[in-house]
């Protein structure tokens, strides 16, 4: 019987999406240009093709969910009833037999449209049988709208259910509501299964893995189970009751001894006696919880009794607590031993051991003396051995004497050099640079050397070498420090000046203010200097050039204030043209060169430019297939 991999079944598309995704994908995979002037056949086949392809379209993936799903009768009986509980039987069978007729349905509705447009003669006919039939196909998807929903929250569910191994070693927990189920698989295994202290916390079935003699073991925490008929069972208890029938697994039946879970000693027993057919050829262990609360021996004598009932019936009762962890090794060691014993035993029993048991012979030699025989030494071998005994101290090594010495250790691997004289292992290495040794630039006396310098200049500042003697400067140096010191006071006003002037106005540059000789020579003789005999100087000449004006025209009287600017010179836009009719044609050459200019005018060179907003290429023509993002 095959065992399905649920997460894999495909995703099940609503009615509209079908519809939408086959017909999108018609229009996309199949020729669209067709004309009336094309020949008959020719049209017939373009029509004829997109039905077809439309056929195929939803016949595969209808195929697909039909192969997906899983078929009651070939799984395993442990899923099969556990589908039964929670998704009921006859709908998923029912919807999956809508599938398949709507399948077929499909499939004949494509016959006979293809059928009847070998008989159309026209392309308004032929366009017209292809409408009908994807419109027939559609109306049948659009029938399963209710099936292909429900199967898709089939889908959801059977993808969410835990990975069960009916066949290989279980541990099953069952018991009331609240009794510590969820709690022992959580100490036992790697699962996280939710604990609260309310009833029902555990709605569906739970998978842990655990390890036992190097062998992987699952242990299946099932929702818990209530005192009544199997009619008034609802859903949740119902997939207990399917894992207690169906699993070949160690039941371990989880009593609460407190009666904090909010039912009496009593009522648990009568649990187990009313569910007692479902253990079976199964090895059974009664695991009495919250012996942290309450022990079986604190219990009245009548609790006890029930207790050493079930050791008489050959039961094993094990104190448990998962608070404490106190006993929750324990049983799951005599479980998973239980279960491998059961299993070995049920093997031993079947046909098949006798077939193997035929092929195996184990030959045990008979003895030929009473004579005793000690293991034979090689004396080699006795000899090393006795070697690898001396008694000779063993080498330290650098990890030894790390441990030793603690925090005075420094790592000294020139010891370990072999050199031909060893008295060289701690030798300086010269460093080389550029082909020197450095230590040939090196002076060893360059200290001495310094502290004699110092001493010899302290030597000289003490007898008065370095003082100046101010009766030594003559009057030409007076004069010189004179002059240098109104330079610096003239050069303090002007920076002075500078800033208490406002600076955020126009500035003339230098070039074009036009200074008179008279103040410049004077302010120069004022600082000091020499400004005789000096008609051919450079400045001289500068200024006479400057000061040259040309001659002005007589301009005419201003006739308004706006226009009471001087007109003298010729404006530019006019200048060198010669009437009126030359002037107003060069200013349509100018707008009309600018017309350009002011289009792009939007745009810098940095600008990013796309030359071909829709390129043809890509834009005309039928579209391929994959994504439509860019676009």
């Amino acid at each position: 019987m095959a065992l399905y991999n649920f997460k894999k079944i495909t995703v099940v598309p609503s009615a509209k999406d079908f519809i939408d995704l086959t017909l999108s994908k018609t229009q996309r995979k199949t020729p669209t240009v067709i004309h009336k002037h094309y020949q008959i056949h020719r049209i017939r086949h373009f029509y004829m093709r997109k039905v077809k392809y439309t056929q195929q379209n939803y016949h595969d993936r209808l195929t697909q969910i039909l192969t997906d799903f899983p078929k009651l009768d070939d799984i395993h009986p442990f899923y099969a009833d556990l589908m039964n509980v929670l998704y009921d039987k006859d709908h998923y069978k029912l919807a999956l037999g809508q599938i398949n007729i709507a399948k077929n349905l499909i499939d004949n509705v494509a016959k006979d449209y293809v059928r009847l447009m070998k008989y159309g003669d026209s392309l308004y006919r032929c366009k017209q049988l292809k409408r009908a039939a994807l419109g027939r196909m559609c109306t049948i998807i659009k029938r399963q709208k209710q099936s292909l929903e429900y199967l898709e929250q089939v889908r959801q569910h059977l993808s969410r259910l835990p990975t069960i191994d009916p066949n290989t070693r279980t541990l099953l927990l069952c018991g009331y509501p609240n009794v510590g189920k969820s709690s022992f698989i959580n100490k036992v295994t790697r699962a996280d299964v939710e604990v609260q202290p309310y009833a029902f916390t555990t709605k569906s079935l739970f998978v842990g893995h655990t390890d036992y003699k190097y062998l992987r073991w699952q242990v299946v925490d099932t929702p818990g189970i209530l005192d009544h008929p199997l009619e008034d069972r609802n859903t949740i208890e119902m997939q207990a009751i399917t894992a207690l029938a169906h699993l070949r697994a160690a039941v371990l039946y989880v009593m609460d001894v407190s009666e904090q879970c909010g039912h009496s000693l009593e009522e648990q027993v009568e649990l187990f006696r009313n569910i007692k057919p479902l253990f079976a050829n199964k090895p059974l262990i009664i695991v009495a919880n919250k012996c942290d609360v309450k022990r079986i021996a604190e219990l009245p004598e009548e609790s006890q009794k029930i207790f050493e009932t079930f050791e008489a019936e050959g039961f094993s009762v094990i104190e448990t607590s998962t608070l404490t962890e106190e006993g929750v090794m324990q049983v799951k060691t005599e479980a998973c031993d239980r279960l491998l014993a059961h299993r070995v035993d049920t093997k031993m029993k079947g046909n098949k051991v006798n077939e193997v048991l035929n092929r195996l012979h184990l030959a045990v030699p008979t003895k030929r003396d009473n004579k005793e025989r000690l293991p034979f030494i090689p004396e080699g071998a006795a000899a090393r051995k006795k070697r690898m005994e001396v008694d000779t101290p063993r080498r330290k090594l650098e990890r030894d004497l790390e441990l030793e010495m603690g925090d005075d250790y420094v790592l000294d691997l020139q010891k370990y050099w072999d050199l031909m004289n060893s008295s060289e292992k701690y030798d300086k290495i010269p460093e080389i640079w550029e082909g020197h040794n450095i230590l040939d630039y090196i002076d060893p006396d360059i200290m001495k050397k310094l502290e004699e310098l110092e001493k010899e200049e302290e030597l000289r500042e003490a007898a008065g070498e370095y003082d100046s003697e101010p009766e030594s400067e003559d009057e030409e140096m007076m004069e010189i420090r004179q002059l240098a010191k109104q330079i610096r006071e003239k050069k303090k006003l002007k920076i002075l000046q500078s800033k208490e002037k406002d600076t955020r106005g126009p500035r003339m540059p230098r070039t074009a203010k036009k200074v008179q000789r008279k103040v410049l020579e004077k302010e120069m003789t004022d600082l000091g200097l020499d400004m005789t005999n000096k008609d051919d100087a450079h400045y001289v000449r500068r200024s006479r050039s400057v000061t040259r004006k040309r001659k002005r025209d007589e301009s005419e009287t201003p006739k308004s204030v706006a226009r009471s600017r001087s007109s003298s010179r010729t404006p530019r836009d006019v200048s060198g043209l010669r009437d009126e009719k030359m002037v107003k044609k060069v200013k349509t050459m100018a707008k009309k060169a600018q017309k350009k200019m002011n289009r792009l005018g939007r745009k810098g060179e940095a600008d990013r430019h796309i030359f071909d907003l829709k390129p043809k290429h890509l834009l005309a023509g039928k579209r391929k297939s994959g994504k439509t993002q860019r676009r």
